[in-house]
């Protein structure tokens, strides 16, 4: 099966493996929680969606050339994933705590049954979350292209 040898694929796979476990490490680290339900959830330091489209479009331009259409493709992709990831999606999260607290608010005037499960906050990113996903994602393509033995 070709798709087993296609590269660029499993770079950026790799680069969203690396990120969500870098979640589970910093948790870890700076909270000494061991939360390993964090690695399949979206949200949080660093951004592997960020991680894994730097390291497509950076191995788009090692391999295709930094002129090449699928480059300048994989460099627009990745731009709309950090700005959805840093804008649209954390605005949701704000959002989705907010109607958290007033649930709890309500709950706390109604006593009556009330009990609806608390939406989902950590929807999106930071700024610099994003930033260290496009560090990773590129650090993982530079192992993978330059580092790593193999077919470029």
């Amino acid at each position: 099966m070709d798709v087993l040898h296609n590269r660029l694929l499993w770079t950026a796979v790799a680069a969203t493996f690396t990120a969500q476990v870098l979640k589970v490490a910093l948790i870890l680290a700076v909270e000494h929680k061991w939360a390993p339900d964090r690695f399949l959830e979206t949200g949080g330091m660093p951004s592997s969606h960020t991680a894994s489209v730097w390291a497509l479009a950076l191995s788009c331009g090692i391999k295709f050339g930094w002129d090449s259409p699928l480059f300048a493709v994989a460099c627009i992709f990745g731009l709309i994933v950090m700005y959805d990831a840093s804008g649209i999606r954390r605005a949701a999260g704000f959002q989705a705590q907010l109607l958290n607290d007033l649930v709890q608010e309500l709950r706390t005037v109604v006593r009556e049954n009330f009990a609806p499960r608390p939406l989902k906050v950590l929807l999106g990113h930071t700024y610099f979350e994003v930033v260290v996903g496009a560090v990773v994602g590129i650090v993982v393509a530079v192992v993978s292209y330059l580092v790593l033995p193999g077919p470029k």
